[in-house]
């Protein structure tokens, strides 16, 4: 018998014996071994069949309901273009052919020697607000003289052209509709994982609304342009997915199906979405202004590396390493060829990469602050930002002239070297107020070959004091080593781009 104490009841239990489990009045029956090994063995199975369900969680059974829920949003892009005759593919016919009158009398009775014809091509596409704004690709509509958007139900409208950047290949289009649209949401692309669940619509190959699903494959990749930041995903994307979006689990977008790595034309698994995040910022400007309007520093730059690092007397291969300075906003700040900006705007600055998407995420005229390195100490500068669009084509900043009555040439690190002259500015297409030292032949088994220095480069600083002599250099060297330095720096230009090499100096 067990007694429970409350209001005096008393109740048998299997009919076993009761022992008390609290410092108060609840008693239970005393169980057996057997019993106890029934209830572990009963848990176990509960804790099994759920970690069951989380994982069939992690993988959905169907992607059916998103695909439901995202399809109005998704168009098909159709774009005409109009060009000359001469343009397109004709048939190649050997001349003296017997078959040469024959596709010229063809060609003539059909009255298509000059006449111009009209091309079109396929892409997709997205709505991003129910009054007709749509996001694709920028190549996908360049230079059309007419764009369609098909919806998933069918209708046809014509869009126009709202503003386009070839940068991150993003256009935004506008429809007229007198009823608000499905559209869908960008998503925060950077939240997405290696491994994450993801699904792709579009029009592959023509071939209409058409959906696919894979994972993230990789975070962060870089294709070919300055502003690059692409998901790469094994999701089935072809010819005719560009523009289209690729969607979270939730049903957000997190990027725009731009490029393919494909041997053969065809999805083989390696397929490049825009970031969302960049694309937003686009998609922003282009809405507000037709056009980007993108921060601009004003420098060139090169990434920090370890020779580079030790050569300057940094301790962390970290940074931008700026090789010119023309007339711009960090010019009229004082930021000097030579420093390395280690932090933009309250950000640390680990590549030239970085430094180039933070500059130009960061709004026209702000004034920020940069931390940059220069001769052993740190200091920060502000810089009030311009804007790139209308910096193109800044020209460098021109280098004092002096000259002297120096040997010819002279043998330094593996390479020959002779002092600017008149003769050698017109030769290389220089200014005439260029100074420097200029490459005339090169050890093919020297450092400097193998870190790419090549005859007719112009080296114009060394260990960041510019150059005029090949005493200059010497000197350089010899202060170099004096301090315990193993490399040097040089700033070296060549077709007036410019970078800078570290060359050790243990042999020189």
């Amino acid at each position: 018998m067990c007694k429970w104490p409350v209001a005096n009841l008393r109740k048998t239990y299997f009919g076993k014996e009761c022992f008390r489990v609290t410092a108060k009045s609840l008693t239970y029956p005393r169980a057996s071994a057997h019993a106890i090994r029934a209830v572990w063995l009963l848990a176990l199975s509960l804790a099994f069949i759920l970690a069951q369900a989380i994982a069939s969680q992690a993988r959905p059974e169907s992607f059916a309901d998103l695909a439901d829920e995202i399809s109005p949003a998704v168009v098909n892009i159709t774009t005409s273009t109009v060009v000359a005759q001469g343009t397109g593919p004709s048939p190649i016919v050997p001349e003296g052919s017997p078959f040469e009158d024959f596709f010229r009398e063809f060609q003539d009775r059909n009255n298509n020697g000059d006449r111009p014809r009209r091309t079109s091509a396929l892409g997709s596409g997205f709505v991003i607000s129910e009054d007709g704004y749509v996001v694709t690709n920028n190549h996908v509509i360049e230079s059309a003289d007419e764009i369609i958007v098909e919806f998933f139900s069918g209708e046809e409208l014509e869009a126009t052209v709202v503003g386009t950047d070839p940068n991150t290949d993003i256009a935004l289009l506008k429809v007229e509709t007198d009823e608000a649209l499905p559209f869908v949401r960008f998503g925060d692309s950077d939240t997405a994982r290696v491994g994450d669940w993801v699904m792709a619509m579009g029009n592959p190959l023509g071939q209409g609304f058409s959906v696919s699903a894979g994972i993230v494959s990789a975070r962060n990749r870089e294709l070919s342009g300055t502003y690059d930041d692409f998901i790469q995903t094994d999701a089935a994307i072809n010819r005719g997915n560009s523009g289209g979006p690729l969607f979270n689990l939730d049903g957000d977008v997190i990027g725009v199906n731009t490029a393919i790595l494909s041997p053969n034309g065809g999805s083989i698994g390696i397929g490049f979405s825009m970031a969302s995040n960049v694309v937003t910022r686009v998609v922003d400007q282009l809405k507000e202004f037709g056009e980007t309007r993108r921060g601009w520093l004003g420098v060139r730059i090169q990434d920090v590396t370890d020779d580079v690092a030790e050569a300057i007397g940094l301790e962390k291969v970290a940074g931008a390493l700026v090789t010119d300075v023309p007339d711009g906003p960090a010019l009229d700040a004082g930021i000097e060829s030579g420093d390395v900006i280690l932090q933009f705007d309250g950000f640390d600055v680990d590549d030239t990469r970085g430094l180039v998407r933070r500059v130009g995420n960061t709004e026209v005229g702000k004034t920020v602050r940069v931390l940059v390195f220069r001769e052993g100490k740190t200091q920060t500068l502000k810089v009030t930002l311009g804007r790139r669009e209308a910096a193109e084509g800044v020209v460098p900043a021109a280098q004092p002239n002096t000259e002297s009555d120096e040997p010819a040439e002279t043998e330094v690190l593996g390479l020959t070297l002779q002092q600017l002259n008149d003769e050698l500015r017109g030769q290389l297409e220089l200014d005439s107020d260029a100074s420097g030292l200029v490459v005339t032949d090169i050890d093919t088994l020297s450092e400097a070959h193998e870190k790419g220095m090549r005859a007719g480069d112009v080296i114009t600083e060394a260990g960041q004091q510019k150059l005029a002599t090949v005493s200059d250099l010497t000197d350089r060297i010899e202060e170099a080593t004096e301090a315990g330095r193993k490399s040097i720096l040089l700033l070296v230009r060549r077709a007036g781009e410019p970078r800078f090499v570290a060359l050790s100096l243990e042999d020189s």
